[in-house]
């Protein structure tokens, strides 16, 4: 699996962002797609995760109510919907493949795309 994520830029706090993840399915070697995130500083965080097999997706607390995941299997895209954008959100934002359903354990990702929250 190859992705690349796309979408970043730059907000205003309440502002809302969507971001897209394009994959190739090259093999079958992955369970779910998920939305992590890197800040300097604070480390990666899992931000939301989907399941090729049902849909099932998982969010973190930090922005349950406020992001949505989705995917269009048409497009190979997964998408990652961003509102109520705080400063504390700004990060470079990344996908990838894992090969488990939580999104636990990745076995392929993409090169980020940066998120800026600023007024």
């Amino acid at each position: 699996v190859q992705l690349q994520a796309s979408g970043g830029g730059l907000v205003q706090p309440g502002g809302s962002l969507r971001l897209s993840c394009v994959y190739s399915e090259i093999t079958l070697d992955y369970n779910a797609i998920g939305w992590f995130r890197e800040a300097p500083g604070k480390g990666r965080e899992k931000i939301s995760c989907i399941t090729n097999s049902d849909g099932r997706t998982i969010y973190a607390d930090s922005v349950k109510g406020r992001f949505t995941i989705s995917r269009d299997n048409a497009k190979n895209t997964v998408y990652l919907q961003m509102n109520s954008l705080k400063p504390e959100d700004m990060a470079v934002y990344f996908c990838a493949a894992t090969i488990d359903s939580q999104c636990q354990v990745i076995t392929r990702r993409g090169q980020g795309t940066q998120v800026t929250v600023s007024s």
